[in-house]
């Protein structure tokens, strides 16, 4: 069966109080609109269009990778007004799903049992049940008990506004009817739109029916029309997926306090502490354990591995049985081998840190190279960085850095060589050598303080 697809995203959003188009607010870090044509994406449409009008360019910008068909729409003369932009792009054949950029935790199993619904000939229409159902469409059933309409709000009498079965506004239409639907839409209607709603009693009245398919929960079909709104779907986004991990064997010290902005793969036995951040693309191996407070950011995590708390990991990789933190920084490109160690206070950039290597406290150590059981003492910093480039600073296997060095690149210290502490290294150090590089101490007797005049 062919599926068309469209999405309607032109609302301009006045009750976000922003300058940012609604539908490209955040949840999870994925902006609304871009939650809902990955679920649209899913079902693999024949055509996926989003009807845009405030802020049209600056949406189509955002989500250009999307590879979707962009409709405008002038002027913002309601959701049946918002389809009708879109017909050109739709088949007289198949079926068309009516999705909106502001409801981003519709799941794609509901999705495809409401394609496969309007498969069979009826309109389908995807309601929910709200304890509180103040402004939304009603649905209005026959004496048989099926649907026969859908009252809005703002138009609905006292008794109809008691009924707690809502419209979700997603629906999937057979295309040989919604062509003409559509063209029989009128605007007399409290608001003056053009309803899109106003085709399920023209479906009821023709024969063609409507089949209605309740949504699991309200949050499924929730839209986004203020802040406190889209804080609440963060939330539920959030147990969701919370809920999905502690389900596949991952210990979450408290589902409540973990957000997962991206996709995490992990093995057996993973342990995550309260206020961790996950973004983008992770992978935890077998046996981690993330502390407290940290954020993960495209890293890849090993066997075994340690983050401790308050760590900040960006586009890293970090091997089997190696100890991060706490409160350190990897910067992109910190490649570190099995067994190594970055400690409390120390940042790394591209840098490859190598088998059993220790950087354990208070260090910078960027664009370097460092060799397998290498022990890098407190305060080193590799000066990396002239003003204008970048060099690199290249020590050897077993090579001890003592404490408060500045290795200024490019530099090599090599294989089982020692470095004082306090040096300042401006030249390589060969194999098995011990550079000291720093001023000679010298001693005044008798000196006097200077004091404060009275």
């Amino acid at each position: 069966m062919a599926l068309d697809i469209v999405i309607l995203a032109a609302g301009q959003g006045t009750r976000m109080v922003s300058d940012l188009p609604k539908v490209l607010h955040t949840l999870a870090g994925k902006p609304l609109l871009g939650h809902v044509i990955d679920a649209a994406a899913a079902l693999s449409p024949r055509s996926l269009s989003v009807v845009i009008g405030h802020g049209a360019e600056r949406v189509r910008e955002s989500m250009v990778a999307s590879g979707a068909n962009w409709v405008m729409q002038d002027r913002q003369l309601g959701t049946g007004h918002a389809v009708q932009q879109a017909l050109p792009a739709l088949g007289r054949d198949g079926v068309t799903l009516i999705l909106y950029g502001d409801v981003p935790l519709v799941r794609e199993s509901t999705l495809r049992e409401l394609v496969a619904m309007a498969g069979q000939g009826p309109l389908a229409l995807l309601t929910v049940e709200l304890a509180d159902p103040t402004g939304y469409g009603r649905v209005l059933r026959n004496q048989s008990g099926r649907v026969a309409a859908i009252v809005e709000h703002k138009d609905a009498t006292p008794e109809q506004r008691e009924l707690r079965e809502v419209n979700s506004g997603i629906m999937a239409v057979p295309n040989a009817h919604l062509h003409a639907w559509l063209a029989r839409l009128e605007n007399s209607n409290a608001q003056r739109e053009y309803y899109l709603t106003d085709i399920i009693a023209m479906a009821a009245q023709s024969g063609v029916g409507v089949e209605p398919l309740q949504a699991a929960d309200e949050h499924e079909v929730a839209g986004v029309n203020n802040r406190e709104q889209l804080a609440t779907l963060e939330r539920a986004y959030q147990q969701r997926r919370a809920r999905e991990l502690l389900l596949a064997g991952v210990t979450l010290r408290d589902p409540a306090r973990f957000d997962l902005r991206g996709r995490l793969r992990h093995g057996r036995d993973v342990s995550i502490d309260i206020n961790v951040i996950i973004e983008g693309e992770v992978e935890l191996g077998s046996g981690v354990s993330i502390g407290a407070n940290c954020v993960l950011r495209n890293a890849r995590v090993g066997e075994g591995a340690s983050i401790q708390p308050n760590s900040v990991i960006e586009d890293s990789d970090i091997g089997p049985g190696c100890s991060v933190g706490p409160f350190a920084r990897l910067r992109p490109g910190t490649r570190m081998a099995e067994g190594a160690k970055i400690g409390n206070f120390v940042e790394t950039k591209k840098a490859t840190i190598g088998a059993r290597s220790k950087i354990s406290h208070l260090s910078y150590v960027g664009d370097a190279l460092l060799g397998e059981d290498v022990n890098v003492g407190a305060g080193t910093i590799t000066c990396n960085y002239d003003g204008v480039n970048k060099f690199q600073t290249t020590i050897g296997d077993g090579a001890f850095i003592g404490s408060n060095t500045a290795l200024v690149a490019p530099v090599e210290v090599g294989r089982n060589a020692t470095v004082g502490a306090g040096s300042v290294l401006t030249s390589a150090v060969p194999d098995e050598a011990l550079a000291v590089a720093r001023g000679k101490q010298r001693n005044v007797e008798g000196w006097k303080r200077p004091k404060k005049k009275s």
